[in-house]
C-alpha cells in the first residue's frame, strides 16, 4: 500500500507552526489543507480531548462566521494524534496567508468567556467533554510562542 503524504513528514523535526499539508483538485476547485501544529510531536505532551473539543467548537464557529474566509471554510477539526488541527479551505492559499486569520481565531479563543457554541446534548454528541479554561490557555500559548513570532521554519515542513 502506498504511504500517504502526511506520514512522510519527519515528525521528529516538526515544530509547532502552520504548514500546507496538501493541495487537492476537486473538479476545477483547489482545496488547501493546513496542518496547524500546536505541540511538538513526540517531544511535548499531546492535548487532552476536552480542550481539543472546545477549540474545535470555538474555532469552527469563528471560522465559518469570518467575513473574509467564512465562505471558503471546508473543515476545521483535530488531528487524531492530538498535536494540532487540520483546516481545509477552498482555493489556493499559503501558510503565510493563514497567519493573520489564525491570530484572529486563537485570540478569539484565548479571550472567550461565554457558553461554548454547540455545547449541549441536542447540538453535540459528547457535549460534556469540554474544558474552556485549558482551551484558552493553549490558544494563548500558541499565539505567544508561535503565531506572534512566526519564522520560516514554522511555515514550511522540515526537509
Amino acid at each position: 500500500m502506498k504511504t500517504i503524504a502526511s506520514f512522510t513528514v519527519d515528525h521528529l523535526r516538526l515544530l509547532p507552526g502552520v504548514y500546507v499539508s496538501r493541495k487537492d483538485s476537486i473538479g476545477s476547485e483547489t482545496i488547501t489543507t493546513f496542518d496547524i501544529r500546536m505541540t511538538r510531536p513526540n517531544y511535548e505532551p499531546v492535548m487532552n480531548t476536552a480542550e481539543i473539543h472546545t477549540i474545535e467548537h470555538l474555532g469552527a464557529t469563528f471560522l465559518r462566521n469570518h467575513a473574509q474566509y467564512g465562505e471558503k471554510i471546508v473543515y476545521f477539526g483535530p488531528m487524531g494524534c492530538r498535536t494540532g488541527f487540520y483546516l481545509l479551505l477552498s482555493g489556493e492559499h499559503t501558510s503565510e496567508d493563514m497567519v493573520p486569520l489564525l491570530r484572529e481565531m486563537f485570540s478569539f479563543i484565548a479571550s472567550f468567556c461565554d457558553e461554548v457554541p454547540g455545547a449541549s446534548a441536542a447540538a453535540c454528541g459528547n457535549y460534556l467533554d469540554m474544558n474552556l479554561p485549558m482551551a484558552r490557555f493553549l490558544a494563548r500559548k500558541y499565539l505567544d510562542e508561535v503565531l506572534d513570532k512566526i519564522t520560516p521554519d514554522r511555515l514550511n515542513y522540515p526537509q
